[in-house]
Order: structure tokens, then C-alpha cells, then sequence
């Protein structure tokens, strides 16, 4: 983004771009907070606020996924919508950081959607539900008992049954920052990585690194994995 694009649109020379192209530039040219709040204010927009506010993803941790694209990696929200993945994610994975609504909400989907189940090993559902809960549980604390967003995420997800009520009624609160995880993908089979989550300094954004254990199956399989696509991700995730 040059100088010039910016005294122009400044001095109201240039067409005034909507906010939702604002924050695609943005977002592709890696501005930061301030800078993106800048360039909101010289096109004539209040800076973004509210639910969405929190969905730009700071350079730094787009760099860095840059850096580990050798390992399945992605980024959600602090309330569990995914942002952004890299495509060894979206092999592993599938592609959902590009759903719309509340698909794209890892928690909702769990409790939502059984295909989502399927790429996990049963004996680790129960166990799935419990942390999805206790780390959404820490945000919402972390928020405050006014956040709209939170609020209304917990509202919709205890109209989802009785599951995620019992869950949340447990009051279990941990922010999750890492452990063992088993995929069962449908190329390769069972995989397992060590899953590593780097925080943000707000905390509202976390980049979610899978690292498979040395010398383990997982290691071959990861080449396959980015050979055959994102096509090949379990149907429960694409």
C-alpha cells in the first residue's frame, strides 16, 4: 500500500473503498492492528469493533506459519472459529476456515455435527467435549460476563442438547495449550501428533501447531498427506 494511496484517500481523491475490501487488503498485505485502524480511519470508517474485531490475524503469527509449513498448522479464535489454515491443515483437516457462519466454529461443529466425530477414536470423544468446554469456558471469563459474541455462542450452543448443558454445568475452565492428538484419516489411517498451541498476547488468537512424534508412522504419512490434497480430508471436515 503506498504513500500515495494513502494521501488519496486521505484527501478523498480515491473511491471510497467498503470496509469488508479494507480488511481483505489488510489482511493480505500483513498490516498490523494499528496500521489496519489507520487505514479505516482515512477511507472513513470507524475501525472495526464487535464480533468480528478480533479476526485479523497478526503478521507476526502469519510469518511463522510461513516457517512451519512443513507441519500441519492453524490458527483459530479464542471462542474457536477458525481463521486461517495452512494446507498440510487442510489435507489433514479439511478446509473450513472459509465456511461461513457457525460452521466455522470448531465447538459448534463438535457438538453439531457427528461426521466431525468420526476423524477422532471414540474411547477420546468424551474427552474432546470436556476441553472444547473448559477452554471456552476461560474465554468467555477472559471476555467478561458483557461480551456479546461470547454470550451468544454459549446461548446457541446450549440449545444444541444436553451434552454440551452438562459440560458447561461441570464448570471445568482451562485454556488449552497443547497434548496428544489422534486423527484417523481416511488415506493414511490413525496419525498422532503432539500439539503444541502459542498464544497471542491478548490471547484471543492462537496458532495451533502439529508436530508428529520422531521416528513414528505419522512422519511418512504427513508426505502423503501433502501430495493427495485437501480432497482427501475426512468428510466430516470438508
Amino acid at each position: 500500500m503506498s504513500a500515495d494511496y494513502l494521501m488519496r484517500l486521505e484527501q478523498a481523491r480515491s473511491p471510497q473503498p467498503s470496509p469488508q475490501i479494507l480488511a481483505s487488503l489488510a489482511q493480505a498485505l500483513r498490516l498490523s492492528l494499528d496500521e489496519r485502524d489507520h487505514v479505516f480511519l482515512l477511507a472513513g470508517h470507524r475501525p472495526p469493533a464487535g464480533p468480528r474485531a478480533g479476526e485479523h490475524i497478526r503478521p507476526g503469527l502469519l510469518y511463522l506459519m510461513d516457517q512451519l509449513a512443513g507441519n500441519p498448522v492453524q490458527l483459530p479464535s479464542d471462542l474457536g472459529d477458525l481463521l486461517v489454515q495452512n494446507e498440510l491443515a487442510e489435507s489433514l483437516f479439511g478446509c473450513t476456515c472459509t465456511v461461513s457462519g457457525p460452521d466455522r466454529n470448531v465447538v459448534w461443529r463438535w457438538f453439531t455435527d457427528p461426521f466431525v466425530r468420526e476423524a477422532y477414536p471414540p474411547q477420546e470423544h468424551e474427552r474432546h467435549g470436556r476441553e472444547h468446554v473448559a477452554d471456552l469456558r476461560a474465554a468467555v471469563a477472559r471476555r467478561g460476563a458483557d461480551d456479546a459474541p461470547a454470550l451468544a455462542l454459549v446461548d446457541r450452543l446450549r440449545g444444541t442438547g444436553a451434552e454440551f448443558t452438562a459440560l458447561w454445568e461441570l464448570h471445568e475452565v482451562a485454556v488449552r495449550r497443547g497434548g496428544r492428538k489422534r486423527v484417523l484419516h481416511p488415506v493414511t489411517g490413525p496419525l498422532e501428533f503432539d500439539m503444541e498451541a502459542l498464544l497471542a498476547p491478548a490471547e484471543d488468537q492462537r496458532l495451533l501447531v502439529f508436530t508428529p512424534p520422531p521416528g513414528s508412522t505419522t512422519v511418512a504419512a504427513l508426505e502423503l498427506l501433502r501430495e493427495a490434497g485437501p480432497e482427501t480430508a475426512h468428510r466430516g471436515h470438508r
